[in-house]
């Protein structure tokens, strides 16, 4: 799996919030991500946007639209949203790069 951790060094984060190497992501880290987002706790719905946006970055190199992962799961439109606070959030939280300014618009909601 191409996301091991491998956390030698503390992982660095942009100036959005968001994790430079994605090989530093962790569970554990998941967690902290999440609470200094406003997430108190990671629920198994939660790891689910997160397993899913993570295999959909390790797949295809982009974020995926959010509506792409609502109807995956059976869910109404905002159930990330919802979820998360914004979509950038669960971006953030899954331990994923910048993904472009264009992404990052419309993750931002």
């Amino acid at each position: 799996m191409p996301f091991l951790n491998s956390v030698s060094s503390p992982p660095r984060f942009d100036e959005d919030g968001l994790l430079t190497n994605p090989m530093d992501w962790s569970e554990g880290l998941a967690r902290e991500i999440a609470r200094d987002n406003g997430i108190n706790e990671l629920t198994d719905e939660h790891w689910q946007v997160i397993g899913a946006l993570r295999a959909h970055y390790t797949k295809h190199g982009v974020a995926p639209a959010m509506m792409q992962i609502c109807s995956r799961y059976h869910k109404d439109q905002y159930w990330v949203h919802d979820l998360f606070h914004t979509c950038l959030n669960a971006w953030r939280v899954a331990g994923l790069p910048n993904p472009g300014e264009e992404a990052k618009t419309y993750l931002s909601d």
